[in-house]
């Protein structure tokens, strides 16, 4: 492979890289895979602190999937640590189960209203359901939307607003839809039939999957200075025409030297603290809706099911603009009308590469979970 060209180059190792990157290997493809960190895994690596705690580096990711496909596949390269991910929400001196359901409901009312409320939801939406916040306050029961108001003000106003920088109404149904009111008694976060993380972290697991003869690795290359992208849709790897698949899984407009202008995301800063405790507050997520700069506090412990070492860290989200300094990493993508116009200016601008394929959230300019982008990858693998 050194001689000669590979058959693949993908750009970025997180989720949407290595996976593509395994399934292509494994049907006889040589890839070469470009990273230009120094590690890999993207958004998914995590690695042990300086007390023997592993902790997600940026930020906490937890798979949860009813794809059967994508949890075989990942099931060949780790064991699990499994458990049903709650959340809860720290409003005023109370921990609120997040997303609002029938216990959080019980919490806030007095028993007889409590009845009285819930009847009334499993009546008009029926038991089980999933309602965006938006749709419910758009019921005309003063008492449905009394429901609606308190979650709206309490767990999802000035969380939102911390998050996205941006009020409710102005933010994509995409993501307003990601904060319901669960009419049921399960008190999850997911429901989905599969949720924990690998046992021995992401980071194991990816590297497990990036273990392939046919597969070659370079950390710590930044693909533009490797890649030439020529106006007649020519694609030129050190120099020379490049004739196989480029999948590319970066931000698109940086690939592009933001002739458009940029386009907006949210950053995230990470404050990591080690405590002597062996806990700091009962739960892997608090999610600060009301008070607080920051947005939530994650505990690794809780979510690892790390119990055999001292201490605990913890990490805080301040949530900010993305501007592109130095240090800084786009997140989450921030889709609205106007934005989603002008990523399709960069995606008409390298439909001319015929070879190019654009795969994960900052190329696609897309929320994805973990799982959607591993199904997302396997399909664009298959197809080529």
């Amino acid at each position: 492979m050194e001689n000669k060209q590979p058959e693949v180059m993908i750009i970025g190792s997180g989720i949407a890289g290595t996976v593509a990157a395994r399934r292509l290997a494994e049907k006889g493809k040589s890839v070469l895979v470009l990273e230009r960190r120094n590690h890999i895994g993207g958004n998914c690596y995590d690695e042990k602190d300086e007390h023997g705690i592993l902790i997600h580096v940026y930020g906490p990711h937890i798979f949860h999937t009813n794809d059967e496909g994508v949890f075989e596949l990942f099931e060949r390269f780790t064991d699990w640590h499994f458990f049903p991910h709650r959340v809860v929400a720290q409003v005023g001196d109370k921990q609120l189960p997040v997303p609002f359901n029938l216990n959080t409901l019980h919490q806030v009312y007095d028993k007889e209203k409590a009845d009285e409320l819930e009847k009334k939801l499993i009546d008009t939406y029926g038991e089980g359901s999933r309602v965006p916040i938006m749709k419910l306050r758009e019921n005309s029961d003063p008492q449905i939307r009394e429901i609606a108001e308190f979650v709206y003000q309490n767990v999802f106003l000035r969380y939102t607003m911390k998050q996205w920088g941006q009020t409710p109404e102005e933010i994509s149904p995409e993501v307003t839809g990601r904060v319901p009111v669960l009419v049921s008694y399960d008190d999850r976060y997911f429901q989905d039939k599969y949720q924990g993380v690998p046992k021995e972290g992401f980071t194991v697991m990816l590297e497990r999957m990036l273990s392939h003869e046919n597969i070659t690795v370079r950390t710590g290359v930044d693909a533009k200075e490797v890649l030439t992208f020529t106006e007649d849709g020519k694609i030129l790897f050190e120099g020379t025409t490049f004739e196989g698949d480029v999948i590319y899984t970066g931000a698109l407009d940086e690939l592009l030297d933001l002739k458009y202008g940029r386009l907006p995301y949210r950053s995230l800063d990470f404050k990591f603290a080690y405590y002597p405790q062996d806990d700091f507050q009962g739960h892997a997520v608090v999610n600060y809706t009301v008070s607080e700069d920051f947005t939530r506090i994650t505990e690794f412990k809780h979510l690892t099911g790390q119990e055999d070492v001292k201490g605990t860290t913890i990490v805080r989200e301040y949530p900010f603009a993305y501007e592109g300094k130095e240090g800084q990493i786009p997140y989450y993508a921030i889709m609205n009308e106007e934005n989603n116009g002008l990523y399709r200016k960069y995606a008409d601008d390298v439909a001319k590469y015929k070879n190019l394929h654009l795969l994960g959230r900052l190329a696609e300019y897309k929320y994805y979970n973990v799982d959607v982008m591993a199904r997302r990858a396997m399909d664009l693998a298959d197809e080529l």
